[in-house]
């Protein structure tokens, strides 16, 4: 589905084939639209995060359901995280779907991908925590269509508070860097939250 995605905006479809396009996904929407449906459900149980690292990667992900870095969601960018010691890694090739200017990645798309590397951060020092405050510099165009890798690193820890940047390149090229505030939450009280809304 992904790969259609990428394709239908990657192409100049006429009329009749936009139509028959939309007749057959018209009828696939039909066919799988009395499933039921299906529920993110979180555990009590304290089940331990672990990031995969280099060569783990296609072997298991850490969110299979996350729109950068899912290889199960459809609509995302399907992004590959590793770790490489207290650095977390990310790399992807972004297709036609992802393109703001004329081969050129969407901004916030660059923005989604820091987001989330910096965000394995805090989990490879055992932390969970949302991001407060994220700044991004831009220094040449994110290509589409080449493989770019992001690296994300802890600054520094004030109690709650972790400071965490990273970087983009495209190659050797520096692309775009980031600086980002996250706070830490409690894990469990964060789960009896999300199964308080049930």
């Amino acid at each position: 589905m992904r790969e259609l995605g990428h394709a239908f905006v990657g192409h100049a479809l006429s009329d009749d084939q936009l139509d028959a396009l939309s007749e057959q996904l018209r009828a696939l929407h039909l066919e799988f639209g009395d499933a039921p449906i299906r529920i993110r459900e979180f555990s009590r149980s304290e089940v331990p995060i672990t990031i995969p690292n280099v060569e783990e990667i296609g072997i298991r992900q850490l969110f299979a359901d996350s729109f950068v870095s899912g290889s199960a969601n459809p609509m995302g960018l399907a992004a590959q995280l590793w770790r490489d010691g207290d650095v977390a890694c990310m790399q992807v090739t972004l297709g036609n779907a992802f393109e703001g200017a004329p081969g050129r990645a969407h901004g916030g798309v660059v923005a989604a991908l820091l987001d989330e590397v910096m965000g394995v951060t805090n989990m490879l020092h055992g932390a969970m925590a949302l991001t407060a405050r994220l700044d991004i510099a831009y220094h040449a165009p994110t290509p589409v269509g080449q493989p770019i890798i992001a690296r994300a690193w802890l600054e520094r820890k004030d109690e709650r508070k972790h400071f965490v940047e990273a970087t983009l390149h495209a190659d050797e090229l520096l692309v775009a860097s980031s600086k980002a505030l996250f706070i830490t939450i409690d894990r469990a009280t964060f789960l009896e939250q999300q199964l308080a809304k049930d």
